[in-house]
C-alpha cells in the first residue's frame, strides 16, 4: 500500500479547468498534490486525515500585483497576515524601497521574503525614479537591474508607468523592455485611459497587462488588444465595482485580482484577496468565476504552472472555507504544510545581510531645518484637493498661509543626498487648523512632505521625521501628538501589524482633531501630492508642477 502525508477526504473540490465543484478525496505527499480521487475508491494510506465534509477546498489565492512596502510593515509581518487570508503566492514590486535604496532595496526585499508562509515573487522596478522630475535615492537603468532576472523568484519588469516613453520609442525605456524580453520575462503595464495608436504601440512593445482600469471602456479597449486585466481592490484605489461585468465566463480567463496597496487597518478589518472574492460574490458574481480570478488566471499569466489549481503534481497550496456567504477561512496549507487554522504557525524570521539592515536604517541625509527654510515671499500655486480622489486641480496663486480660507503651506524636502532642495507651494482642501503633518511616505521618491499652518510647525514636524529615520508625525505647538516611526528606509516599521495599525489610527485621530477634513485620509492624501504623474498639480523638491502642461508653475 502506498503512503502519503495527508488526505483531505470527501471535500467539495474546486476544479480550475472545468470551472465546477466535484466531491473528491485529495492526497498530498510532501509539498505536492499526489492524487485526486473523484471516485473516492483510493486505498492509499495517509499519516493524517482531514474530514472535508461540508467544506470547500480551493487553490491558494494569488495577489498578482502589489507593493509590500505600502503596508508599512516588514515582509514577514505582511506575509503573516496575507497567509491567514488564504494568500499563498503574491507578486510584489519593490519600487518604493528601490527609490530610496536603489538595488540594495531590491536585494533587501528578496532576502526579507525567503521562506515566508506566503511565496513572494518579484517584478523589477521599471521607473526609478518615477519621472525625471523626482529626486529619489537612486536612478536605475536596465543595466542596474539586469542581474536580478536570474533570481528564481523574479518574474519580470513591473508596471511600465512611462507609457509615453513606450509610445515615443524612448531609448532608455526600450532598453528596459528589450532586456526583460531577452530573459523571457513578463512586462506589466500601468496606463490609465490609454487608447488608440498609443495603446497599440504599448501592447506591441510587449506590455501584456494593466491594473489601472477604472471603468469598463478602458478595460475593454485593453482586452480587445490582448492585455490581461488586473482588477484592483486595494486601499487607495478600488475598481472592483466598476469592473464587475468582467467577472463572467467570457472574460475571466483574462482577468485576475490584485490589491496594489494595502494599509494596516484595511488588512486587519477586511482582509486581502479573500475580501475581494467575498465582495464580488456578495455583488452577484458566480463563486466559481470569482475563485478562478483569484488563483488560476494569475498562475497562467505568470506561467506558474504548478499553482492555481488542485491537481496531480501541483503544489499543495490550498484554502479550506466553510461557505461562500461568510467565506470563513478554516485552514490554509502552503506546500503541504499547515500555515493557518485560526492561528498562524510559527516560522523563522528571514536573515538579512547586516550591511543591508544598516543601510535600510540610515537613509536620511539632510541638515536640521528651521522656519526660514520654508519662508518665501513670492506667490506660489495652490494645489486644490478633490474630495475622494487623488487627482487635484489648479486653485490659483497666493503668497501667504490663510488658515481661515483653508490655504496651507506645503513643502517637499529632499532627504536622500543632502541637496538642500525644498519645493514650496500651497494646498487647499486639507482642512488643518493648527500645527503640521509630515510623512516620509511621499510617492515615489519618498522625500519628506509636510503641510502646516505656519513655518515653525512645518520645520519641527520635518525634523521629527528625520530624527525617527522616517515615518508619520502630527505636531502642534512643537509637541508630537501622534506618530508612526518607519525606520526601515523611511517607509516600513519593525513593529507588528497590530502595533503599526494602532499608532497609525491614533495619529489619524489627532490629525482629524486638528481640523483635517474627514473626506480625506490625512497621510495617504499627502503622500500622493508628491507624485508628478497624476493630474493636475503636484509638488516636488523643485516646487509645484503642472502635470498637464509638464511645467513648473
Amino acid at each position: 500500500m502506498e503512503n502519503v502525508d495527508l488526505l483531505v477526504k470527501n471535500t467539495k473540490l474546486y476544479n480550475s479547468y472545468l470551472k465546477m465543484f466535484t466531491t473528491a478525496d485529495v492526497y498530498i505527499l510532501g509539498e505536492r498534490i499526489y492524487f485526486v480521487d473523484t471516485a473516492q475508491e483510493g486505498n492509499i494510506n495517509a499519516k493524517k486525515v482531514i474530514d472535508g465534509s461540508g467544506y470547500y477546498m480551493l487553490p491558494g489565492f494569488i495577489d498578482i500585483h502589489m507593493h509590500i512596502e505600502s503596508s508599512m510593515m516588514t515582509p514577514a509581518s505582511f506575509g503573516q497576515r496575507a497567509a491567514s487570508c488564504g494568500v499563498t503566492t503574491l507578486v510584489s514590486e519593490p519600487h518604493e524601497i528601490a527609490n530610496v535604496m536603489g538595488t540594495d532595496g531590491i536585494e533587501y526585499m528578496i532576502q526579507a521574503t525567503e521562506d515566508l508562509p506566503v511565496d513572494v515573487r518579484f517584478m523589477l522596478p521599471s521607473c526609478v525614479p518615477a519621472t525625471p522630475l523626482d529626486e529619489s535615492g537612486a536612478n536605475l537603468d536596465y543595466r542596474a537591474i539586469d542581474s536580478f532576472y536570474e533570481h528564481n523568484r523574479v518574474e519580470g519588469l513591473a508596471e511600465m508607468m512611462n507609457y509615453v516613453g513606450v509610445a515615443n520609442a524612448d531609448e532608455q525605456v526600450l532598453e528596459k523592455i528589450v532586456a526583460a524580453q531577452a530573459h523571457h520575462k513578463k512586462i506589466d503595464g500601468h496606463a490609465p485611459g490609454l487608447s488608440g495608436n498609443d495603446l497599440n504601440a504599448y501592447v506591441a512593445a510587449g506590455v501584456y497587462s494593466d491594473h489601472e482600469c477604472s471603468d469598463m471602456e478602458d478595460a475593454m479597449n485593453k482586452l480587445r488588444l490582448g492585455q490581461y486585466i488586473m482588477i484592483r481592490e486595494g486601499t487607495a484605489a478600488r475598481n472592483l465595482e466598476a469592473l464587475m461585468p468582467l467577472l463572467t465566463s467570457q472574460y475571466v480567463d483574462r482577468c485576475m485580482f490584485c490589491t496594489d496597496d494595502k494599509h494596516p487597518n484595511d488588512l486587519l478589518e477586511k482582509g486581502h484577496i479573500d475580501y475581494i472574492i467575498k465582495k464580488a460574490i456578495a455583488a452577484g458574481v458566480d463563486p466559481i468565476i470569482a475563485v478562478k480570478a483569484a488563483c488560476h488566471t494569475a498562475a497562467r499569466y505568470f506561467l506558474l504552472n504548478n499553482r492555481g489549481a488542485i491537481a496531480p503534481g501541483y503544489l499543495a497550496d490550498f484554502v479550506v472555507i466553510d461557505n461562500f456567504n461568510d467565506f470563513n477561512i478554516e485552514m490554509v496549507y502552503k506546500r503541504g504544510e499547515l500555515m493557518y487554522d485560526g492561528q498562524l504557525r510559527d516560522f523563522p524570521t528571514p536573515e538579512i545581510d547586516p550591511y543591508l539592515v544598516k543601510r535600510a536604517h540610515d537613509t536620511f541625509h539632510l541638515g536640521k531645518l528651521t522656519a526660514e527654510d520654508f519662508k518665501d515671499g513670492r506667490p506660489h500655486a495652490i494645489i486644490g484637493l478633490v474630495p475622494g480622489e487623488i487627482i487635484s486641480e489648479d486653485a490659483g496663486y497666493i503668497d501667504h498661509i490663510d488658515v481661515e480660507y483653508d490655504i496651507l503651506k506645503v513643502a517637499v524636502i529632499e532627504r536622500h543626498k543632502n541637496t538642500h532642495h525644498i519645493g514650496l507651494g500651497y494646498i487647499k482642501g486639507y482642512g488643518l487648523k493648527s500645527g503640521a503633518v509630515a510623512t516620509s511616505i511621499s510617492h515615489d521618491s519618498h522625500n519628506i512632505i509636510v503641510v502646516g499652518t505656519n513655518e515653525e510647525e512645518m520645520a519641527a514636524a520635518a525634523n521629527r521625521i528625520a530624527e525617527n529615520h522616517g515615518g508619520i508625525t502630527v505636531m502642534q505647538d512643537g509637541t508630537v501628538l501622534g506618530e508612526v516611526p518607519l525606520a526601515i528606509a523611511g517607509i516600513m516599521s519593525d513593529d507588528s501589524l497590530v502595533m503599526v495599525n494602532s499608532a497609525l489610527e491614533s495619529a489619524k485621530d489627532e490629525a482629524f482633531r486638528l481640523g483635517v477634513s474627514q473626506d480625506i485620509d490625512p497621510f495617504m492624501t499627502l503622500s500622493f501630492m508628491a507624485l508628478p504623474v497624476i493630474p493636475t498639480l503636484r509638488i516636488t523638491t523643485r516646487g509645484v508642477f503642472d502635470v498637464n502642461t509638464q511645467r513648473y508653475i
